[in-house]
């Protein structure tokens, strides 16, 4: 990967003839493909017997795709192993919760912890890396492709054991895990780790120990599976090597990428749902800090599949995605997939070219990308985001916790979008990040929907708060143990000694006619929420009616030179959304924020810097227009004319590029 942006497409050539081979060439050049993904469902085709390896069909395609400018990322196949794998070998199969063993004719069918997948995975791996590692086509490596998407934690005896392991590694002794689990409670206590269960069937629910601890289990040993694949490859190839990743996926994608080159996501958001898009770029920017991350699929107009499909995107607003993705640091943007798959369960799905050959509905757009990635891309290559001081908390093992203990229904994925969409509304440039990065730079961290604080975190946080900053936790952030459990010397355990603050109960609000007063704006509370007793003091939002009349739903707490927020109650409906907000507006200008426009929603402004200028990819995304104010005269990058200080008109998914001199 070098010093240009990347516009690419997932391609299969196994499922085509060399006649189509050169006709995709052709039309990949007149489209503006500069960058080609394969091999990942391709296993069968280089291995079609067991044992007999043959990876000269894809040397001869990543050559060719080369000699006419044309690189490629090349993907692990262990996805689909093959039918000699799977053919009378249930004990190699992916068990559900059910204790249904599955079968082939999909992906990701088999357990990646069985110890003959791993070995027929290794070899595998180490012939494509031996084969095509060196060569000047490739330029970068995929590991698999979306780890449990469709599957989550195996239940099938390898796993079993591997659990009994991993259990007795992290807990030592049995006594301690049935004190850290309180298995006590319905005669759940254990004698050894071997009489442990998985979370299968069962007449109610599991402890919740049990449920969180096997989830983050199942996470680690993908996440173990991703570093072996890595290792094979770094014996034969430098280039970088990432996964193709997403939230709602049973991955730790901090701990994945922990040990990967750089970062890489797909998305299918659609054009409604354009806050989880965006978050998903300001996401993936911080899995590996300073590397530019790569949209490794998204569809040119729609996702389809047998079953179901989604409506296309509007004209112009691929372009969009495309412009925000690259300038919140994206150094790719590719499509599932180049060229229709004319059979198995896919066949309706958006392409750049129809099975048939011809342009699809999503061709035009896929030519208003490439011309705006030319226009743009000196800019990009010489600039770099600029830094946030705005920082939101995002945790797949929060969302784990969530799973366990989801109260009605509760979906971490929706409710961190939401929280986040506010961010965006008001014009805030920001970071989401995952628990470990630093908090270096921020003035303002926000942790909601964080069940579980760690005690890292928590002397992160801490030290933050004390060097200045102003850290918002909550709601719903706090109230278990690293073990799922309650806490037993405070409703939010070590938090609330930190802060100062004084949790009365925890229970849900909704529906008790309790509203929540703050900063001049009133609103419904609802979810799950902590209430704190009433302090003149410290008290900055207050509770009418219900069963907490009178008590504090915000508490603001002095510690060092910066301050914690306790924020017990998540405000609701429309009135709410204009309350969270205001909270948020509030203390960003409380610790002055200036990384923040005054930008309409609907439109982004997306910054960028170098020592010399600072640029404004400004683009509207809900296809109504916007606005924003330049705070100085400035230069229009892509009309090369002078525009003034004030009001600055953005149509339809128009974008525009601004540069400030310094």
């Amino acid at each position: 990967m070098g010093k240009r942006l990347y516009h690419g497409a997932a391609y299969y050539p196994e499922l085509w003839s060399n006649e189509v081979l050169e006709e995709d060439i052709k039309l990949m050049k007149e489209a503006g493909i500069n960058v080609a993904r394969m091999g990942e469902f391709a296993w069968a085709t280089m291995e079609p017997e067991e044992g007999q390896i043959d990876l000269g069909f894809f040397v001869n395609v990543i050559n060719r795709l080369y000699e006419e400018g044309i690189e490629t990322v090349m993907c692990t196949p262990t996805p689909t192993p093959p039918i000699w794998f799977t053919h009378g070998h249930p004990e190699r199969m992916y068990v559900d919760q059910d204790g249904k063993v599955m079968g082939h004719g999909s992906r990701q069918h088999p357990c990646t912890n069985n110890d003959y997948f791993r070995e027929k995975a290794e070899i595998i791996t180490e012939h494509i890396a031996k084969a095509v590692g060196q060569l000047p086509g490739v330029i970068g490596w995929q590991i698999d492709n979306e780890f449990k998407c469709h599957v989550s934690e195996c239940m099938c005896a390898t796993c079993k054991t591997l659990w009994h392991e991993w259990l007795q590694e992290r807990y030592g002794t049995i006594e301690h895990l049935n004190d850290a689990w309180g298995a006590q409670i319905w005669s759940e206590r254990y004698h050894s780790f071997e009489q442990v269960p998985q979370p299968g069937p069962a007449p109610f629910l599991h402890n919740s120990s049990l449920s969180t601890m096997y989830r983050l289990f199942s996470m680690e040993k993908i996440a173990e599976f991703s570093d072996s694949q890595a290792e094979i490859i770094r014996k034969y190839s430098d280039a970088p090597i990432t996964h193709n990743s997403n939230i709602p996926f049973a991955v730790d994608n901090e701990r994945l990428f922990k040990n990967l080159d750089f970062a890489s996501f797909d998305t299918y958001a659609s054009q409604e749902n354009r806050a989880s898009y965006l978050m998903n770029c300001d996401l993936w920017r911080n899995f590996k800090k300073g590397k530019d991350f790569w949209i490794m699929e998204t569809s040119t107009s729609y996702a389809a599949s047998l079953e179901s499909y989604a409506s296309p995107h509007a004209n112009g607003y691929l372009r969009a995605e495309a412009v925000a993705a690259y300038a919140l640091g994206a150094e790719a943007f590719c499509y599932w997939l180049w060229r229709q798959q004319r059979s198995g369960c896919e066949q309706p799905h958006g392409s750049v070219i129809s099975s048939w050959g011809k342009p699809t509905v999503g061709f035009q757009s896929v030519l208003e990308v490439e011309n705006m990635r030319k226009a743009i891309e000196p800019m990009i290559i010489e600039t770099r985001p600029s830094e946030p001081e705005v920082a939101l908390v995002y945790s797949d093992r929060a969302k784990v916790f969530f799973q366990t203990e989801p109260h009605q229904n509760l979906d971490y994925r929706g409710l961190i979008t939401d929280f986040y969409d506010r961010i965006v509304s008001l014009g805030i440039h920001r970071d989401v990040i995952p628990e470990g990065d630093s908090l270096e730079g921020y003035k303002l961290l926000i942790t909601p929907f964080v069940p579980y604080i760690s005690s890292d975190f928590l002397r992160k946080a801490q030290s933050f708060v004390e060097d200045g900053g102003t850290w918002i936790v909550g709601p719903l952030t706090g109230g278990r143990t690293e073990e799922h459990t309650v806490h037993t010397d405070a409703a939010l355990g070590q938090i609330e000694k930190i802060a100062g603050a004084q949790a009365l109960f925890t229970y849900p609000i909704d529906g008790t006619g309790a509203v929540g007063e703050a900063f001049g704006v009133s609103a419904p509370l609802g979810l799950w929420s902590t209430i704190f007793e009433y302090d003149e003091k410290a008290t900055v939002g207050t509770i009418k009616g219900g069963n907490s009349d009178g008590k504090s739903f915000i508490t603001e707490h002095s510690v060092g030179k910066g301050k914690i927020v306790m924020l017990g109650s998540m405000p609701v409906g429309e009135e709410g959304d204009n309350l969270l907000k205001k909270i948020i507006e509030t203390y960003a200008e409380d610790v002055n924020v200036s990384t923040k426009t005054d930008v309409t929603s609907g439109t982004i402004v997306a910054p960028r810097r170098n020592d010399n200028y600072t640029a404004w990819v400004i683009v509207n995304m809900d296809g109504k227009g916007g606005s924003v104010t330049l705070p100085k005269d400035g230069v229009d990058v892509l009309k090369d004319e002078a525009v003034g200080k004030g009001p600055l008109s953005i149509g339809q998914y128009e974008y525009r590029v601004i540069q400030f001199n310094k």
